[in-house]
This record gives C-alpha cells, sequence and structure tokens, in this order.
C-alpha cells in the first residue's frame, strides 16, 4: 500500500536519459509498423512503399512534438535546463553539434507551426509532417492528390497513431518526481 505513494526521484540529467531513450525506442520499434499501416492505408490508391527502416524524418517529428510539451509541462528554469541537457543527448545520439542539431530541431518545428497553420494541436501538425517527409500526396487519389492536401480520413487515422508518440506526462509524475 505504502509503496504506491513513494515515487523514485529523478535529477535533470536522468530525466533528459529516460526521456530520449524511451523516444527512440518506440520509434526504432514502431516505425515498422507504422511504415506497413501507412503503405496497407485505404487513403492510397498506390502503396507509398514506405521503407520500414526509413525511420529518420519520424524520429524528428516526434521528438519536435515531444520537445513542444516541455515547455507546458515545467516551470521555465527547469524546462530550460531539461531541454539543454535533450540536446546535448541528442547532439552525441545523431554525432554532431548542440548547434546544429538545435537548428534542426527549430527548422522542423517551424515545419511542422507552418504546414499545421492554423491549428496549434501537436498531433494534428506531427500527422501532417508525416504525409508531407514522406511524400505521400502523390500516393493518393485524383482528387486530393491535386488539392495537394492529406486526404482527412488518413489524418484521422493517423492522429490515432501520432497520440502514442508524445509523452504521457500524467503517468509519469505518478511514478517519479523531479
Amino acid at each position: 500500500m505504502f509503496g504506491t505513494f513513494i515515487k523514485k526521484k529523478l535529477t535533470d540529467n536522468q530525466l533528459a536519459n529516460i526521456f530520449i531513450n524511451a523516444l527512440f525506442d518506440s520509434v526504432d520499434n514502431g516505425f515498422s509498423v507504422i511504415a506497413q499501416w501507412i503503405n496497407d492505408d485505404p487513403a492510397f490508391v498506390d502503396s507509398p512503399k514506405i521503407d520500414t527502416s526509413n525511420n529518420n524524418e519520424f524520429a524528428l517529428i516526434v521528438i519536435v512534438g515531444n520537445l513542444s510539451l516541455i515547455d507546458s509541462t515545467f516551470e521555465a528554469s527547469q524546462a530550460e535546463r531539461v531541454e539543454k541537457l535533450i540536446y546535448e543527448k541528442l547532439a552525441k545520439v545523431y554525432e554532431m553539434s548542440e548547434i546544429d542539431i538545435r537548428n534542426i530541431i527549430k527548422d522542423y518545428k517551424a515545419y511542422i507551426n507552418r504546414i499545421n497553420m492554423p491549428s496549434k494541436n501537436m498531433i494534428y501538425g506531427m500527422s501532417k509532417a508525416v504525409f508531407y517527409k514522406y511524400n505521400l500526396n502523390e500516393y493518393q487519389d485524383e482528387y486530393f492528390k491535386r488539392m495537394q492536401v492529406p486526404n482527412p480520413l488518413f489524418l484521422k487515422r493517423m492522429d490515432e497513431i501520432m497520440g502514442n508518440y508524445l509523452w504521457n506526462w500524467d503517468a509519469f509524475f505518478k511514478k517519479y518526481k523531479i
């Protein structure tokens, strides 16, 4: 009974490690299923034939979506510390400088915001980013292809999937305290 009241205390560095490892683990283990799902989606006239190992764009979309939630989850000073640690760890993973990874993330965030305009819903933006980054327009029926917009039925299904890739901070804080 008392075990449910005891939360493990984490440092900002431990939080950043858990965050990065969990994101990459979910992308590495889930993208092949998502790629196959997209390839088989009835919204496409022809299968996009996305390579199940081509998860680079997807990983960056998931990272941006999750980083966008940090500011609303933590107080400003802690969010800044955690983000800095996350960028340091991402720089190591991608074998580049912290400035370069920050610029890539900034560009992806701007891209998602631009294609998602006027909506502020990050899940919807992530779904649209998957659509455009994987060039899925050319596989749609002629109507949506000409309009150069995703089929709304595809986006609705993609939103459900992308929702699973956003960090569940409520569940995390039930187990840990920072």
